[in-house]
């Protein structure tokens, strides 16, 4: 009689207990929402219903005193949803999570405590290494609106932030032409018998396109210019209506600022915004047309461009009013604070069902895209190469 082999040992024969998936563990946030010091900023990270829907899922909310006033959000307002009104600064910067639109400074740095979590933007051009090296002294983690990007390759944050920057760039225009503002007295839109207003948009991505649905939308003729055919193509099927498109040709692009009314600059570049409207071109235009350019705080795309405040937004060039303010979006800080928030809370109450941010960042590629900072390590390469810093991958990190 033959005998037979197993692969398995007695003991793997035997029937095993079965092993259930161990439930997780909700974590307990602990947010801290300062007050903007930044100048000309007026945004915050939270509106008060998403810091009451926070608040329902048993996280902790500190406000600094006056930090929504710019946004029309009072102390009222976040002390009813559940938020705690901290009247020190300091104490709002030592929760573990803090929340800022603009990176802190080094003051507020020396306030956060060690190994805490900080979700800002960060603006890496008007960064110093000394930020970094503050940074990986406490051991902070730090994740960046500016590379948060989503399951499509989009930045979520930076597009809302561009359609709010678009759309307001029209505006914008409309009351620069009026009487009131020293301008031709013209009105930007469509009226019977009377020939439209002409804009012409340097770039197609979010800005240009949401420039041009407004444009459009209160009957201005548009005229849109990029070098890139797919995203001309993009804003055509965007808008569901043909327009005018070009790739920036100088000549095509001449004739087009010879006879606009309004040209708005939304170009982006690797390093900053390519110059594309030369200071003779300026001269040739309109005496009274109007330039918003969005790009500035990349560099700007027209030659005559120079930073502007939001208190003193415009200066006068050869004719020509240009209104050339960076952070267009803080201008309605109400919107922008919805829109900032919208994607942000989301995020906070799917990091507290993962149980907490060790955890979220092992299962969320989307915060991993984010994080600039992991326990006072460098892990987005571009950081690591503009301020000559070591450099880790995140992946590894997380092993």
């Amino acid at each position: 009689m033959s005998k037979y082999y197993s692969p398995f040992s007695i003991q793997e024969l035997i029937p095993q207990e079965e092993k259930l998936e161990v439930k997780k563990q909700k974590g307990k946030l602990v947010i801290g929402l300062p007050k903007e010091t930044h100048f000309e900023e007026k945004r915050i990270c939270l509106t008060p219903d998403a810091v009451g829907a926070l608040s329902q899922h048993g996280h902790k909310i500190v406000v600094e005193s006056q930090a929504g006033k710019c946004a029309s959000f009072t102390d009222q307002n976040y002390s009813d949803a559940g938020a705690e009104i901290a009247y020190d600064a300091k104490q709002v910067f030592e929760c573990h999570i803090i929340l800022k639109i603009e990176p802190p400074t080094i003051d507020e740095i020396k306030w956060i405590k060690p190994q805490s979590i900080l979700v800002s933007a960060l603006q890496l051009k008007t960064q110093s290494k000394k930020y970094f090296e503050s940074l990986a002294q406490k051991k902070i983690t730090a994740i960046a609106f500016d590379f948060i990007k989503d399951e499509k390759g989009m930045f979520p944050v930076l597009k809302s932030l561009s359609e709010i920057a678009g759309t307001a760039s029209v505006l914008i225009a409309a009351e620069l032409m009026s009487n009131q503002s020293n301008g031709n007295g013209v009105l930007l839109g469509n009226i019977s018998g009377v020939p439209p207003c002409e804009v012409v948009i340097l770039g197609a991505g979010t800005v240009g396109e949401f420039a041009a649905k407004s444009a459009l939308g209160i009957g201005a003729s548009v005229k849109v210019f990029d070098n890139s055919i797919f995203k001309l193509r993009s804003i055509q099927n965007n808008i569901h209506r043909p327009i005018y498109t070009s790739t920036l040709q100088p000549r095509t692009l001449q004739k087009a600022l010879m006879r606009c009314d309004v040209a708005i600059g939304a170009l982006r570049g690797t390093s900053r915004a390519p110059v594309v409207v030369t200071e003779e071109m300026i001269q040739k235009m309109k005496p009274g047309a109007v330039i918003v350019d969005v790009s500035i705080d990349r560099g700007g795309c027209f030659e005559t461009s120079e930073v502007t405040t939001h208190q003193k937004p415009t200066y006068t060039k050869h004719g020509i009013t240009h209104y050339c303010v960076p952070n267009i979006p803080s201008r309605y800080a109400r919107t922008a604070t919805v829109s900032i928030s919208n994607i942000v809370t989301p995020f906070l109450l799917h990091i507290a069902e993962e149980g907490g941010f060790e955890q979220a960042f092992k299962s969320e590629r989307v915060l991993r895209s984010g994080m600039y900072f992991y326990r006072g390590i460098v892990t987005n390469r571009a950081v690591a190469e503009w301020f000559d810093l070591p450099y880790r991958d995140i992946n590894l990190l997380l092993l």
